[in-house]
């Protein structure tokens, strides 16, 4: 945000183009709603393929059913590198919320054809299916297949009388070759995203150069007490579940408190709640909490839940309640960047005069599942306010232009430093 707007090597309206003809195509009373595998959902998508055809991209839909366009390369034996990001949307925000970064990368195999550079490498530009929490309750649909690693048992996952096998068929993918279509041919994947938090706008940098994608665990609690009357039950003699949940909400946010007050990223939040028999004059018996805490480092995830387990002991004593060990419902390790990406984006903002700072991601992201396959990286370009996920969510495109500039950048480096580097194409474990 420090640096000009002036003679960069995109073009901003072009991007702009592309941001507001899909917040165009949306729920009627509910902004920027899109979500994968509901009515809307193949308009948006129809409208993407579109502006990929008219750059001159050659389209298809993968087994999964992203949609990738594909700019050839000088020499295909070298392989593909990819950029992209996601068109779907959370209900009721979601103006830029992955619809910047598949922009952003369309942008730069527009602009690399304005200039007349022909790569050696293939470039790809993907919009990957149903990377936010879909109807069928699962995320990263898209990438998760592209990577080769989406549950096999996913497929059968319904929502109503629709399975998620039916969907991916309804977004022109084929799930009887998910496995087959799992890819070994990408060099290197990077995605742009809005931040989706204040620290770029807060400190004034252009571009947040991200190091790692934080693990997301969450953590179920269940306290039971007793049902009692609530107006003849002594204070003293109760067993209160919502009394001893209330003094974990406060707890959970007191260790993370503590854990985030280091050089690494965590958080923690108590994202769900619930009580039975939920009655105003009856004692509560029973409460459910869920956590989702994000780590940058897997020790600090450890600490952590080491940390509530031994909360949990100690209010159960205190308070007369029965508290089970609290039970990891799901668990990603953390995901970090690729050290060599990492180190062509930070030379490229140079290239493009971006200020840029190393950032961590808190927020999961397609690229979380791309580093299974492949070289992985993000960037970020800030966001008004922090806020996403929202209506009120909000980039301004000369700054999404600037990202696109350092993605030009990265990837002409990175079609000559790919040659004399190693593929990273076996799909591995995170972290």
């Amino acid at each position: 945000m420090n640096a000009p707007r002036t003679n960069l090597p995109v073009d901003p309206a072009r991007i702009a183009d592309v941001i507001d003809g899909l917040a165009a195509i949306t729920e009627p009373d509910r902004p920027y709603t899109r979500r994968a595998f509901t009515a809307l959902y193949p308009a948006g998508r129809a409208f993407v393929e579109q502006r990929f055809q008219a750059a001159g991209l050659e389209t298809r839909i993968d087994a999964v059913g992203n949609l990738i366009g594909r700019r050839p390369g000088k020499v295909p034996a070298l392989g593909t590198i990819m950029l992209g990001s996601h068109s779907d949307t959370v209900p009721d925000g979601g103006r830029f919320d992955g619809i910047a970064g598949v922009a952003a990368a369309l942008e730069v195999a527009r602009s690399l054809a304005d200039r007349g550079v022909a790569l050696d490498h293939d470039l790809e530009i993907v919009d990957f299916l149903a990377e936010e929490v879909s109807i069928f309750g699962v995320s990263c649909i898209g990438s998760r297949g592209m990577a080769g690693v989406l549950p096999e048992e996913w497929l059968s996952r319904q929502s109503g009388e629709l399975t998620l096998a039916e969907g991916i068929r309804q977004a022109g993918g084929d799930p009887a070759q998910l496995a087959a279509g799992a890819r070994t041919d990408i060099r290197a994947f990077m995605e742009l995203h809005i931040e989706q938090g204040p620290v770029l706008e807060e400190e004034k940098f252009d571009i947040g150069v991200v190091t790692a994608i934080a693990g997301i665990t969450r953590i179920e609690i269940v306290v039971d007490g007793r049902a009692d009357h609530a107006g003849t039950t002594p204070m003293g003699g109760r067993a209160d579940a919502l009394a001893a949940a209330a003094r974990l909400v406060t707890g959970v946010e007191a260790l993370a408190k503590s854990l985030a007050g280091g050089r690494f990223h965590f958080t923690a939040t108590v994202g769900e709640f619930s009580i039975e028999p939920n009655a105003a004059n009856v004692v509560p018996s029973r409460a459910r909490l869920l956590v989702d805490a994000r780590a940058e480092e897997r020790a600090m995830m450890e600490l952590f839940a080491n940390s509530l387990d031994q909360l949990t002991e100690q209010i159960a004593r205190e308070t007369k309640t029965t508290i089970a060990t609290p039970r990891r419902i799901s668990d990603n390790p953390p995901t970090p960047a690729d050290r060599m990406l990492v180190g062509v984006l930070d030379a490229a903002c140079i290239t493009a005069g971006a200020s840029n700072r190393r950032i961590v991601s808190g927020a999961g992201h397609d690229t979380a599942w791309m580093a299974r396959a492949t070289r992985s990286a993000m960037i970020f370009v800030p966001c008004r306010g922090g806020r996403s996920h929202a209506p009120e969510e909000w980039a301004e495109n000369d700054d999404i232009a600037m990202g696109a500039a350092v993605l030009l950048h990265a990837v002409i480096q990175l079609d000559r430093d790919l040659q004399s580097q190693e593929p990273q194409n076996v799909i591995q474990e995170n972290g």
